[in-house]
């Protein structure tokens, strides 16, 4: 699917993956769960999942998976002043280091597992 060929208002998925050392995760967690909360009451929402890696020599500690019903959705809930206060605090606090990468994403290619021939 080519960003032309998609509809107006198509479903999005919001992917922000984050470098965090080992010893602030927990705090970082605490604090992304909180802010998870606030915007999953917001219109458009649909999920939210925090990938959190195995090893701790992974560059990328955690990824942040979300679903929203629309782009548009998906910046009116990111664009509420709370939300953003809140961004700007983790942001701020020294227990919460990291470097993120975000951005909205559409479905390039897509499997789903098969069921075996039962033949």
């Amino acid at each position: 699917m080519t960003a032309k060929s998609r509809p107006e208002n198509a479903s999005v998925t919001f992917i922000n993956i984050f470098e965090i050392s080992a010893e602030h995760l927990d705090a970082f967690v605490a604090q992304w769960e909180q802010r998870a909360a606030l915007l999953s009451t917001k219109p458009g929402f649909l999920d939210f999942r925090l990938h959190r890696a195995r090893s701790s020599d992974t560059r990328f500690q955690l990824v942040n998976v979300s679903h929203w019903e629309s782009q548009e959705a998906w910046e009116a809930a990111t664009a509420d002043p709370e939300f953003r206060r809140r961004v700007q605090a983790a942001q701020d606090d020294p227990r919460t280091q990291i470097t993120s990468s975000r951005g909205l994403y559409d479905v390039a290619v897509e499997f789903s597992a098969t069921a075996p021939d039962t033949q």
